[in-house]
């Protein structure tokens, strides 16, 4: 049994998959999809990629992260109608997803969590990771690494929620003094209200691995304000690292994150007050996590199509 991985290559959670699963399972990777036995599609906008007449003889998974009710009009729906009649089973990463994505089609449906590397995210010096990208000490460094500006423009990405992000360090910025470490593409929307709200940043746009370790170590607090998300993967980044985090319920915040970290961005601005916004350890992390999270660490091969789920399946 071979598997093709198709990753959209825009240098984000997807391609990292891609790799990771390449480099933990290459008795079962083959990069040439014409000996595959499944095609493995990372995301929808993978579909124009492979040959219509390679999808009709091949078994086809198609990871779908998340659902934006606001954006699925009628053209999307055609789209993903079209799709599914190609498709032999669904990965999503979390139960949200599921819920919707089974209102749309009647294949299987598989949750699995994204995974990481627990070996490279290791809790780092919080002073040595400032020095190194020459950070203030003395400030509350607040740390956001997405893209959530829409394509083309400065007008916010509202399923990621940088403008209640912005509202949350707004809110915070006179109580706490803030610093925001941002990372990632397309942060325009957000950097435009920094700077109008009179917020100092820091930003670093395409970051090697490496050094998106040390930004994570380098916070005081890490902020997911999204309103729809398959993740985030920063969930498992943060925790793993030991970074004091709070988000929203979306994607695995709720299977991954102590409950008093989750939290609704950014009306509780004072939950920093009480808690300090701590995060799980790694041990609480590997204690709470769904089993597939927990598998996902150790056995990427077997959980990209669920827990009980094995390739023979689809034989």
């Amino acid at each position: 049994m071979k598997v093709f991985v198709l990753a959209p290559h825009e240098n984000w959670i997807c391609d990292r998959i891609a790799a990771e699963w390449k480099k933990y399972c290459p008795d079962v990777t083959t990069e040439n999809i014409q000996e595959a036995d499944i095609v493995w599609l990372l995301a929808g906008w993978c579909w124009n990629h492979v040959p219509m007449h390679l999808l009709k003889s091949k078994k086809v998974v198609l990871t779908v992260h998340h659902i934006v009710p606001d954006k699925f009009d009628d053209t999307k729906l055609r789209g993903f109608q079209v799709r599914d009649q190609f498709v032999d089973a669904y990965h999503v990463p979390n139960i949200k997803t599921a819920e919707m994505v089974n209102q749309l089609t009647d294949k299987p449906i598989y949750v699995s969590s994204y995974w990481y590397d627990p070996d490279c995210w290791q809790p780092l010096e919080k002073e040595e990771c400032r020095n190194i990208l020459n950070l203030p000490k003395d400030k509350f460094i607040v740390g956001s690494f997405q893209r959530d500006t829409e394509g083309g423009t400065r007008n916010p990405k509202l399923e990621k929620g940088p403008d209640l992000f912005c509202d949350y360090i707004e809110k915070i910025k006179d109580e706490k003094d803030v610093h925001v470490l941002l990372g990632g593409w397309r942060r325009e929307y957000v950097i435009d209200r920094l700077q109008s709200a009179n917020v100092p940043y820091t930003f670093f746009e395409k970051v090697p691995l490496e050094q998106l370790r040390v930004m994570y170590g380098a916070c005081d607090l890490y902020v997911v304000a999204s309103r729809f998300e398959g993740g985030p993967q920063a969930v498992l980044e943060a925790s793993a690292m030991q970074i004091p985090i709070i988000s929203r319920d979306v994607g695995i915040a709720n299977a991954v994150l102590e409950p008093r970290c989750v939290v609704d961005i950014p009306n509780e601005v004072y939950f920093l007050n009480a808690h300090c916004g701590q995060s799980c350890s790694r041990t609480n992390y590997q204690n709470r996590t769904t089993s597939s999270c927990t598998k996902s660490q150790k056995l990427p091969q077997e959980t990209i199509l669920g827990i009980n789920v094995h390739w023979e399946h689809f034989d």
